[in-house]
């Protein structure tokens, strides 16, 4: 998917897409510094706790998102007056689907090197060392 392409998924997405986004990347720099940390021999778990958040909050954001198309959908439909347009709601529709499956791959992409090195806690080092 060229860059233009995502650029326009994301502001399809609406607001809600920049919470996401931060704490995508705040998470991803956690991660990276943590996998330089263990690769040096210094392993201990701070940082970590605002990661596993951060893979909690993400798909909680998505479905606020969620609300909030859905929310834009029935406005829309609403100001329609007595014939309203079904395809006047597509664009609310869509934000809603594009926030929840931005909050759940932001979240699935963090998961899954963050149990690797909270793997790598439990098996040698005692968490908060």
């Amino acid at each position: 998917m060229a860059m233009n392409g995502v650029v326009e998924i994301f502001v399809k997405g609406g607001p809600v897409m920049w919470p996401i986004l931060v704490l995508s990347l705040v998470g991803l720099a956690i991660l990276a510094w943590k996998a330089l940390e263990f690769k040096a021999g210094r392993v201990n778990s701070k940082g970590l706790v605002f990661v596993s958040t951060i893979i909690t909050a993400e798909p909680m954001i998505g479905i606020l998102g969620t609300v909030t198309g859905i929310i834009q959908t029935f406005n829309t439909l609403n100001a329609s007056g007595s014939s309203p347009n079904p395809l006047a709601a597509t664009a609310g529709i869509g934000e809603a689907l594009i926030t929840t499956a931005a909050g759940l791959i932001s979240s699935l992409i963090l998961l899954f090197p963050y149990n690797m090195l909270d793997a790598r806690l439990d098996g040698g080092v005692e968490k908060g060392e």
